[in-house]
């Protein structure tokens, strides 16, 4: 029978995309320290949103999460690859198949002119699937997967919109 973490979960605030992170994701586990077992603090520790997944998790909303994000990035690579007029097949990674949705999804990202907003588009369509992931879970180590990966991507947010942006401008085209 799985656990349920009901005065945990209910204790935490609700997260939204675009506003401020309650706490960091270190933060995050601390307060689950405690209230929930080692294997689940296990379990939330190795959540992500960079790209480097562990796909041997046997944690479903965990896995579920790997292959979305996996499948959303091979299609940014194959769209940037054709740009480029080069294989992608060294830079992809797993062998499942996007559905035409993300494959859509990749491609108004990548029309869009703005780095930034296409990157918020693309946080924005991961964000809804966690949303859709965490339905019909409300009390369980699921719920908090979900939480944390929100925390993860809130936390992206927030390194984006305090960084100096005339250091960085300066510093690449020093480089450049």
């Amino acid at each position: 029978m799985p656990g349920y973490y009901t005065y945990l979960i209910s204790s935490l605030p609700m997260l939204h995309f675009g506003i401020q992170s309650p706490f960091s994701f270190a933060g995050f586990l601390e307060i689950c320290q405690g209230l929930i077992p080692e294997s689940g603090i296990k379990i939330l520790e190795t959540a992500s949103i960079t790209g480097e997944y562990i796909y041997e998790t046997t944690q479903s909303s965990l896995r579920k999460w790997f292959i979305f994000d996996t499948l959303l990035r091979n299609e940014l690579v194959k769209i940037r690859a054709a740009r480029k007029r080069m294989d992608s097949a060294r830079y992809l990674r797993g062998e499942e198949y996007a559905p035409p949705a993300i494959a859509r999804l990749a491609m108004n990202a990548q029309k869009n002119p703005s780095i930034l907003a296409a990157e918020r588009m693309l946080d924005q369509e991961r964000w809804h699937f966690l949303d859709e992931l965490a339905r019909g879970h409300y009390f369980d180590i699921d719920f908090l997967v979900v939480y944390a990966l929100k925390l993860l991507i809130l936390a992206r947010w927030e390194i984006i919109n305090t960084a100096d942006k005339a250091s960085i401008l300066e510093e690449t085209l020093v480089k450049s």
